[in-house]
């Protein structure tokens, strides 16, 4: 079974770690087929158990969603079955009926796999969470927010507030799925993100660096990805107010801003004052430089370096529908 535990340098010493060298796979109980094992641990799951389902829940044929309290707050957990108690996940390239999780199969360094598919698809990175009638609600879940979509290969896949549901982690009480990168190796044009009881993204706290592209420093922050802990470039965008953000809806799914849970880590020679957060529609806190919301982009470039594989920076004066550009940002 493939480890996907957050085995990686931690971001105080991360290097770039190529991505064809990064060490052995071994399949997860969940299906997670291109995940890189043996690179140093970073973080661990916190053991919770998820809400308590009803008499009625527990009769009802539906998967249940119920809550849990984890190392990044209250989130949602499967509530019966075979994966009660795992971690759900949501990405942000998921806007139904568009997905950038599918089931397509990719060859990816040799393996071949997809990052999406049946709850028990060993060969889904990612796979979805179903049910066989409507979803039901248990403990800290609104109904409302609960729902379905049909998708070919997968049947009813649950969603929340709009998000299709996802498992990553080998058993429950486990969160190792949560903040990971994954623009293009895999190329799931996203971030995944555990999910809170209101149906928002929940982000870890950030760590932001600098970097250097085509010669010139630039603001980066420090994501999980297939390769560990890399540096991915954060851009500014031309529409945005001070400290508000014009980009959403489809704008947020090319750029997903950039989230953060409680007070940034800043090192190197930039200077914590200058970071701040803003409250978005969806009560998440996007990060600011210098009053200037920041945003990573799901199509970012990863080319070899000298020392390994790196973001390249490819969306710097890419422009939107609306006609807003998006530019990378000197310290």
């Amino acid at each position: 079974m493939l480890d996907r535990s957050r085995n990686a340098p931690s971001p105080v010493t991360a290097t770039h770690v190529p991505y064809a060298a990064s060490g052995r796979r071994r399949r997860p109980k969940t299906g997670a087929m291109f995940a890189i094992a043996a690179l140093g641990l970073a973080a661990a799951g916190t053991p919770f158990l998820p809400g308590a389902a009803t008499a009625a829940t527990a009769a009802a044929k539906g998967t249940v969603i119920a809550t849990a309290t984890g190392p990044f707050g209250p989130m949602l957990v499967v509530g019966s079955g075979k994966y009660a108690g795992y971690t759900l996940y949501m990405i942000t390239s998921d806007q139904p009926p568009t997905f950038g999780c599918t089931t397509k199969m990719i060859n990816l360094l040799g393996q071949n796999g997809a990052c999406t598919g049946l709850s028990n698809d060993k060969k889904a990175e990612w796979p979805a969470i179903t049910t066989t009638a409507a979803p039901v609600a248990g403990t800290g879940v609104t109904q409302k927010l609960l729902g379905t979509v049909s998708r070919p290969g997968i049947g009813l896949q649950i969603t929340y507030a709009g998000h299709p549901l996802y498992l990553f982690d080998q058993g429950p009480g486990q969160t190792f799925g949560e903040g990971w990168d994954e623009p293009s190796l895999p190329p799931w044009h996203g971030v995944w993100y555990v999910v809170s009881p209101a149906g928002a993204p929940v982000a870890p706290s950030e760590m932001l660096t600098t970097t250097t592209l085509k010669g010139k420093p630039v603001v980066g922050a420090l994501m999980f990805t297939q390769a560990g802990w890399e540096i991915f470039p954060v851009y500014t965008y031309s529409k945005d107010s001070a400290d508000a953000s014009a980009c959403t809806g489809s704008c947020a799914v090319a750029w997903p801003p950039l989230l953060t849970t409680g007070t940034p880590g800043v090192l190197g020679k930039l200077t914590a004052s200058d970071f701040g957060t803003l409250k978005r529609a969806d009560s998440t806190a996007q990060l600011t430089y210098k009053g200037r919301p920041l945003y990573l982009y799901s199509q970012e470039g990863i080319a070899q370096g000298p020392t390994g594989f790196a973001a390249t920076g490819n969306g710097n004066g890419s422009k939107d529908a609306a006609g807003g550009t998006f530019q990378l940002v000197s310290p």
